[in-house]
């Protein structure tokens, strides 16, 4: 398997983890009872738990660009130094992320986010 792919993978993981976590968050404050139900009348959940959400939905909407970066890069043969790279700086960026972002540390989760972003240009631009 192309390094990239077992990136790739590792970031579903990723994403599989920060769900765990943002479900303990909102598990907290709002019960089982609440979120085992259709979610009708839920509350906001505040706090780490809520970052946690926003940080999961973040990462969600950030794989589909990475998983079709990767996939194409892949199946074009044009993986590289720098798509590996890319990848690589994608996947530990997004880590930083999520600790930073459930941390509420707000300046540094955008620059984190930054770093991310030029992760995927470099996959990009190996492919144009």
């Amino acid at each position: 398997m192309k390094p990239e792919l077992s990136l790739l993978l590792w970031a579903v993981v990723l994403t599989l983890v920060q769900a765990v976590v943002a479900v303990h968050g909102a598990l907290m404050q709002v019960g089982l009872a609440k979120l085992a139900g259709n979610r009708d009348g839920m509350p906001e959940i505040a706090g780490w738990g809520g970052r946690a959400a926003r940080a999961h939905r973040n990462m969600l909407e950030n794989l589909v660009l990475f998983a079709a970066l990767v996939l194409v890069a892949a199946l074009a043969d044009k993986t590289n130094a720098m798509t590996l790279l890319g990848a690589q700086i994608f996947l530990y960026a997004r880590i930083v992320y999520a600790l930073v972002y459930i941390a509420g540390l707000t300046w540094v989760r955008t620059a984190v986010w930054t770093v991310s972003v030029i992760g995927l240009a470099m996959i990009f631009v190996q492919l144009i």
